[in-house]
């Protein structure tokens, strides 16, 4: 009788950690400038601001989904030791402490956002908005944590200078964005 061969070799972990981290953060900075627009109140008559809204919740739920394939899959990979408590405790891994830790905060900030946007019902608005400033945090960790740890191949900073150029400038448009609506808005 033969034993079947694993599912999943220890390459394969590695690929899934790396590609699901990636992914990402692409799909965050995504949903973080679509965030920034959806609260800079941009829209057009051929792209209302609830295309925006919806967009932004859609792309932050797949990016949510594999930040936990990311999580789960280097849990799971024998070759770097990280536990599943070095996964949502900041600074204890064993696996160069600082970069793991800062994807640590991000992981910790993500899951604060989606369980407060899962009981934003419960929230008061102000609390689910004060709550969702931690997004403010978080992606530059997140950010942080990509360029320490995974800046073996030159494409990964041009994803990453894509992804800050991206957020730099919807945050720009919002801070514009802001001063108009602030001026019309009626006292």
């Amino acid at each position: 009788m033969t034993t079947a061969a694993p599912l999943l070799s220890e390459s394969t972990y590695w690929y899934l950690t790396r590609a699901s981290g990636f992914i990402s953060l692409v799909l965050f900075s995504v949903a973080f400038t679509l965030g920034l627009l959806t609260a800079g109140r941009v829209w057009s008559p051929r792209w209302p601001r609830f295309v925006t809204e919806s967009l932004h919740r859609s792309v932050s739920l797949v990016a949510v989904c594999m930040v936990v394939v990311h999580v789960v899959t280097i849990v799971l990979d024998r070759f770097v030791k990280i536990t599943l408590v070095d996964a949502v405790v900041p600074f204890v891994s064993g696996y160069v402490p600082l970069w793991t830790g800062l994807g640590t905060v991000a992981f910790d900030v993500i899951i604060v956002l989606v369980l407060t946007s899962l009981l934003r019902t419960r929230l008061s608005r102000s609390m689910w908005r004060a709550v969702h400033w931690l997004a403010y945090l978080g992606w530059p960790v997140a950010l942080a944590h990509t360029i320490g740890i995974g800046t073996d191949r030159l494409w990964v900073l041009g994803v990453v200078a894509v992804s800050v150029v991206m957020v730099l400038s919807a945050g720009m448009y919002r801070v514009a964005g802001w001063r108009r609506v602030a001026i019309r808005r009626p006292l």
